[in-house]
């Protein structure tokens, strides 16, 4: 089998290249050797923004190009992005207040805020978003960015590559690839042999890895690996705004609303050695622990921690001394083109600049192979975006058509598949009807169609990438909800 395009790693990077390249018309193949998004693109922040605390290194041209990008973002899938207010309280002692005030300013003006509220000082006309300081005189600033479901994100562009002809193989790796006349020939670990015209090495934390081991290739980028880690524990405040909390190192912590019930804090900068460094030690727990501790009148410990994760995020080496300092932006390496079949290479980047990335790298592809297609994904929708009316006037709508659900659960369905919801739910007229209930919402109906169509392949996948229920179901709901996709899975492989 010849395809035009062999994209190698499913996390945001390359799931949004292989939707590009599917729908400029190429035949593409993506291979993930886990899950999609089961490494660094589910272990994000959870933010499309453009990276206020970028300003303070210089990094103009990135943080306006993520502004830019904030707005392309949210008008695509605003069932899984939406805006949040962040609450960014003044500490003198780390950055003086005129900085901030000139930062936001800035962070309001340079992309071109269309659709956001901007930036207000935090007064006493404020008390929702000052109730949760230790010391109710705290000064400061309100402004916007937007909140993602990464895993979804990833798996929505996946969606949408294969609803445009792309194939998507998660747990088959590539073994190696070398250059054969005008084609890549590449071995698969499920014992094929593929041809590619062009191939892309979105491989994250393991891209040089990939590119060295696997494909022979000795690029000059080189990669910095860096470990992010975040905590989540019980609700620390009322409200759906979020928090940026200044550190005495320099760095911020961000505390938002997650899941409902949850706070989720991160994030730490760990220089690490290699992608499997993606465990949080206790070290991390204690200095999260300690930033909320030092702005909110509740106080945590790590015994408060639910829940942990950890990613290892690749970025571009640039030569800064600390990794705070290590560019966020992208570096697309390209290794032969015209008489010999491209090798790109993808360096750094964030989930937030995800699409325009893969328009670049399309671009370059199509520049080095004469490829044909022209870019296309800047005003199109990701599936279940295509709303046609405000994200509540939508709630309200599948509220009233399926008022069965409780309203939390009605919100996260909407939120997680927007206009393809009733897709899913179908006719059905009580819970009974979407079979199996396992807990906090997920039943057997969401289950199946996960696994029909969004490459579910474990128990896993569902519980803590597709749904991230595994936070709000007990063990004994786990183990039910693992028992019935177990037997699920053998039956379809004994038929």
């Amino acid at each position: 089998m010849t395809y035009d395009l062999l994209v190698i790693g499913g996390g945001i990077n390359g799931a949004a290249i292989a939707r590009d390249a599917a729908g400029r018309g190429w035949k593409t193949l993506l291979v993930e050797k886990d899950d999609l998004a089961s490494h660094t693109s589910s272990a994000s922040s959870k933010l499309i923004h453009g990276g206020v605390r970028y300003l303070e290194f210089y990094e103009f041209r990135l943080v306006r190009k993520a502004l830019k990008e904030r707005e392309v973002m949210l008008k695509s899938a605003p069932h899984i992005i939406f805006p949040m207010r962040f609450v960014f309280p003044h500490n003198n002692s780390v950055r003086p207040y005129w900085m901030i005030r000139i930062g936001l300013f800035l962070y309001d003006m340079i992309g071109g805020r269309r659709t956001l509220k901007g930036t207000r000082s935090l007064g006493k006309a404020n008390p929702q978003y000052r109730s949760p300081f230790s010391d109710p005189r705290t000064r400061g600033f309100v402004y916007s960015d937007c909140w993602v479901d990464d895993a979804r994100l990833v798996a929505l562009n996946a969606r949408d590559a294969a609803d445009r002809g792309a194939e998507i193989e998660t747990r088959v790796a590539l073994l190696s690839a070398t250059r054969t006349g005008d084609l890549w020939s590449a071995t698969l670990s499920d014992g094929r042999t593929v041809e590619a015209r062009t191939l892309v090495n979105a491989a994250g934390p393991w891209v040089s890895e990939v590119q060295e081991s696997r494909l022979g290739a000795h690029g000059k980028a080189h990669v910095r690996l860096v470990r992010g880690s975040h905590i989540i524990v019980p609700r620390l405040y009322a409200g759906d705004q979020a928090y940026i909390l200044q550190q005495p190192d320099r760095r911020i912590v961000f505390a938002m609303p997650y899941l409902g019930k949850f706070t989720l804090i991160g994030t730490t900068d760990i220089a690490v050695d290699n992608p499997e460094d993606a465990v949080m030690d206790t070290d991390e727990v204690e200095y999260l622990c300690r930033a909320v501790n030092q702005y909110f009148a509740v106080q945590i410990s790590p015994d408060d921690v639910i829940s942990l994760y950890a990613g290892v995020r690749s970025l571009y080496d640039d030569g800064a001394a600390d990794s705070m300092e290590v560019t966020r932006d992208y570096v697309l390496e390209m290794d032969g083109g015209n008489s010999t079949p491209p090798l790109l290479s993808v360096f750094g980047g964030k989930i937030t600049t995800a699409r325009a990335l893969a328009e670049d790298a399309c671009n370059r592809l199509a520049d080095a192979s004469r490829l044909a297609g022209e870019p296309w994904t800047k005003a199109a929708k990701l599936p279940g975006g295509d709303l046609g009316i405000g994200f509540d006037d939508f709630l309200e709508q599948i509220d009233a058509r399926y008022r069965f659900l409780d309203w939390e659960n009605a919100t996260r369905l909407a939120r997680a598949y927007g206009s393809r919801l009733p897709d899913i739910l179908g006719d059905a007229e009580s819970m009974d009807d979407l079979g199996e209930h396992f807990g906090a919402g997920l039943t057997a109906r969401e289950v199946d169609w996960l696994v029909a169509h969004e490459w579910a392949k474990t128990p896993d996948d569902i519980l803590w990438r597709r749904t991230k229920m595994g936070l709000l179901m007990n063990e004994q709901e786990q183990a039910r909800f693992t028992a019935y996709f177990e037997g699920r899975v053998a039956a379809e492989s004994a038929a």
